[in-house]
């Protein structure tokens, strides 16, 4: 619990996450009186401690094992006698985690925030709640900012138990590399750790209810995607439904079905991982008491400056709805924090990449083919392959494409959808361009450094217009 005695402040914000912490420490750039609480005892929500930040540390060690086991060779590096040390790697990701959330918390007492750790639930539009280890505490605020942010979502009639059956949570920590593993779902989280625990040596079957891998993206990025998975070794049962999950002492039955009628199998499994998403976390947070309206899949809606019913109020990042992204948090953190100090905030949710950091990444931004078909508008298709890039053909690393999508009438980009090297970092050209309503041409008339991966983003958008040169 903080050792301020001061109990009335300008702003108290629940919740510790990406979207919490960052809107404390704007709040307090700002001049505002700040209190943070958070009650699992670290600082950084589900992204730093289970989430977002040691899936990317395991995803990274296990592409270097992965790497150094079958890839080497072709570069003319030799190396003999490649071994796993599981304990080693894990606590690698342990420390970074560790590392990570000692940082947050000497932001905030640089920025002079106060941190309470403890759960918080409100009583009132203006008061809250604190109960942690060392008490309870009664706070005062002008401006509440719920940011409790989402937990995984549970599959009906299945026990988690994160040994045999686990969430991401539990799949971040395994003991050893089991030998089979089922996913359930096959979204990002689902992806992500797959890959983690096949390149580590498990066989990894994903099953998903849909008839495509990664949902939400542009079905050529999903189509390609899975042809690349299943070259690693990984293997699919889409447009599949979970009918039962059966532990046992050494491993589950994983009971499955056409979803559009069939016969059903059995799967067998030393670990299954339930990643079929997440659902927004409020629970105990006397949002009764306070007033404060929610919508029938538990989300807090809001308005477009982040406020919800309650005037004092406001509600940011996976709680709020939209993209359940970490940085789509932290941007609504930052806005709904000016917005308090009197500025004005600006989130534009029409250009938030989404990122799937498996190997090759998957990177997307804006409007798909599928979507601006279905609205539709006329648009310009621009692509281009990595095997056509020479830094990506040099490092041999050149799976994938970059795809750009641009008004026909216009030229304006209206999305783009990545499988590569980096895809991650290169979106963000894509990304700034779109947020200043930026055309195909002004990306293909800008100086890429050459030999880049970044040139194939010049590449596809030069191709809007059939006019790339390495193609």
């Amino acid at each position: 619990m903080s050792t301020n005695k001061d109990r009335t402040f300008d702003v108290v914000v629940v919740g510790g996450g990406p979207g919490g912490y960052v809107c404390a420490i704007r709040a307090a750039q700002l001049g505002l009186s700040v209190a943070c609480v958070e009650k699992r005892g670290a600082l950084g929500g589900t992204c730093l401690n289970v989430g977002c930040i040691p899936s990317k540390v395991l995803l990274q060690s296990s592409h270097h094992y992965r790497t150094a086991k079958e890839e080497l060779a072709e570069h003319g590096v030799k190396v003999a006698g490649v071994e796993l040390d599981l304990p080693a790697m894990m606590g690698r990701k342990d420390k970074v985690v560790a590392d990570f959330t000692k940082g947050v918390e000497f932001l905030f007492k640089k920025n002079k925030v106060a941190y309470f750790k403890g759960a918080a639930a409100l009583t009132g539009p203006n008061a809250l709640k604190v109960s942690g280890e060392d008490g309870e505490a009664e706070l005062t605020a002008k401006t509440v900012v719920i940011a409790t942010g989402s937990v995984s979502a549970p599959l009906p009639g299945v026990a988690v138990d994160e040994k045999t059956v686990v969430s991401s949570t539990g799949a971040l920590a395994l003991p050893k590399v089991p030998k089979s593993m089922v996913v359930i779902g096959a979204g990002v989280i689902g992806l992500e750790l797959g890959s983690v625990w096949a390149r580590l040596g498990a066989e990894v079957t994903v099953v998903e209810f849909l008839g495509k891998i990664l949902p939400p993206f542009d079905d050529e990025v999903s189509k390609q995607m899975q042809r690349i998975l299943e070259k690693q070794g990984m293997s699919f049962k889409l447009a599949h439904k979970v009918t039962g999950v059966t532990a046992g002492k050494s491993g589950a039955t994983v009971s499955v079905e056409p979803v559009k009628g069939g016969d059903a199998l059995s799967l067998e499994a030393d670990v299954v991982l339930v990643a079929i998403g997440r659902r927004p976390y409020t629970e105990g947070l006397g949002l009764e008491a306070a007033g404060v309206a929610v919508s029938e899949k538990g989300f807090i809606p809001v308005d477009a400056h982040g406020r919800t019913n309650v005037p004092s109020i406001y509600a940011i990042g996976d709680v709020a709805g939209g993209l359940m992204l970490a940085h789509k948090a932290e941007e609504e953190g930052v806005a709904v924090a000016e917005t308090i100090a009197g500025q004005a905030g600006h989130v534009n949710h029409g250009i938030i990449p989404s990122v799937v950091y498996t190997h090759p990444e998957v990177a997307s931004v804006g409007k798909t083919e599928q979507e601006l078909k279905a609205e539709g508008t006329a648009y310009a298709v621009g692509k281009f392959p990595f095997i056509a890039n020479s830094r990506a053909k040099a490092n041999g690393d050149a799976p994938g494409f970059v795809k750009i999508l641009a008004d026909k009438r216009t030229d304006r980009v209206l999305g783009a959808h990545l499988i590569g090297p980096g895809a991650g970092e290169l979106i963000a050209e894509v990304a700034v361009a779109m947020e200043f309503s930026a055309s195909a041409e002004d990306i293909a008339r800008t100086c890429h450094a050459h030999p880049s991966l970044s040139e194939a983003v010049k590449e596809a958008a030069l191709d809007t217009a059939k006019r790339a040169i390495h193609i």
